[in-house]
């Protein structure tokens, strides 16, 4: 007779996972560094040397969005996890919330922020275009809301959305702007303090270059004074900033179990954004980009997004008529170790997505891949 329980654990072989290089939306290749900071031991989440590491992290946090709020955290979850902490904490039932929809993720707000009993109004641009001020304006006038929510870098179509006059004409409304910083923190500017930003988050897998599993998130004086005066609790429990606060504040009082190894890995990451200075980063990722953008038009593909919001971390790439998309991305990984995706959404079948974020942004990445495009889609 068979064994019940399943085969036995001599069946399963050992991890064997190449090192692949990691061109696409995310996860981006981490630094030997960060892998090596989380293979450091365990030690409690309450050890008096992780709480050490705990206040460093924040403060790193406040360098990379640019901020001095005290509540800058790591959420733990991965970025979705940040955007509904920032939707949770922020929205009541009833609460009119204003989302601006040009790709995949802000369909994810409006659907959270529904979620959460809100009066969701959302205005809307085709897939890769941006929103201009007197859009948002408009809604305002038209819907006050309480909320504006918005994306910087939206990760489905490659396009980077101003933020400082929405966020002047937002704060002229009295209302707060969240806005999702996944795919651009540490990459290109976000500035929260300077823009204006009420509630910022991100993801640790992107530009700042550590594995997925964490959600940096920063809170502004408007958005705390929001979270104080609540009519009621937040609704979801483990992401209650009014809660997790406390145990990344003074107090330390028992939330959750933080995961150890993954703060590690963010702290080091931080230390080598920090090392190489935001300026200098934002730098690196343009030109990389610019590399790029020149090598594609060269092999006569045709970029997505027009120059004027063309953000740098990720580009979106049309795919040539007659051209299988997912054979090319099949046979770049295959042939030539190198991850790339495709569209979502609207764009699913359209586009290759290439992202340029964090270790992976390096010119000799840029050119390994401009090779293996070449030599797939033009070799007799």
């Amino acid at each position: 007779m068979g064994n019940p329980a399943g085969p036995q654990p001599t069946s399963y072989p050992a991890l064997d996972i190449p090192e692949r290089i990691l061109l696409g939306p995310g996860p981006s290749m981490v630094h030997p560094r960060v892998l090596q900071a989380m293979s450091t031991p365990l030690v409690g989440h309450l050890d008096p040397k992780f709480i050490e590491i705990m206040d460093r992290i924040q403060g790193l946090l406040r360098y990379a969005f640019q901020t001095g709020n005290p509540l800058t955290i790591p959420v733990s979850g991965t970025g979705s996890a940040a955007m509904e902490a920032a939707i949770a904490n922020m929205v009541e039932p009833g609460d009119s919330v204003l989302v601006c929809i040009n790709g995949y993720f802000g369909l994810r707000l409006a659907e959270m922020a529904r979620r959460y009993g809100a009066d969701v109004l959302t205005i809307t641009r085709p897939w890769g275009e941006v929103f201009t001020v007197a859009e948002v304006q408009q809604a305002m006038q038209a819907h006050p809301p309480k909320v504006v929510a918005i994306v910087q870098a939206e990760t489905s179509t490659g396009a980077q959305q101003p933020l400082d006059e929405i966020a002047r004409v937002v704060h002229a409304r009295s209302a707060i702007l969240i806005v999702d910083a996944v795919t651009s923190l540490g990459g290109v500017p976000v500035r929260v303090d300077e823009v204006g930003i009420d509630v910022c988050y991100s993801g640790t897998q992107k530009c700042l270059g550590c594995p997925p599993g964490l959600g940096p998130i920063t809170v502004g004086p408007r958005a705390e004074e929001i979270l104080s005066t609540r009519s009621r609790p937040v609704a979801n429990w483990y992401l209650d900033l009014t809660i997790v606060q406390k145990y990344w504040g003074k107090e330390r009082t028992y939330h959750h179990t933080a995961p150890i190894s993954s703060n590690f890995a963010l702290y080091e990451g931080l230390r080598i954004v920090a090392e190489e200075g935001l300026e200098a980063r934002w730098a690196r990722h343009r030109r990389n980009a610019e590399r790029l953008w020149t090598g594609l038009e060269a092999l006569d593909l045709t970029l997505h997004i027009p120059l004027s919001h063309r953000l740098p971390t990720l580009t979106t790439v049309r795919v040539p008529e007659g051209v299988d998309e997912a054979q090319v991305r099949r046979a770049l990984l295959e042939d030539f170790n190198i991850e790339i995706a495709g569209g979502l959404g609207e764009l699913k079948g359209k586009v290759w997505r290439i992202g340029l974020m964090g270790h992976s942004s390096t010119p000799e990445n840029v050119d390994l891949l401009l090779n293996a495009l070449d030599r797939i889609l033009h070799s007799p």
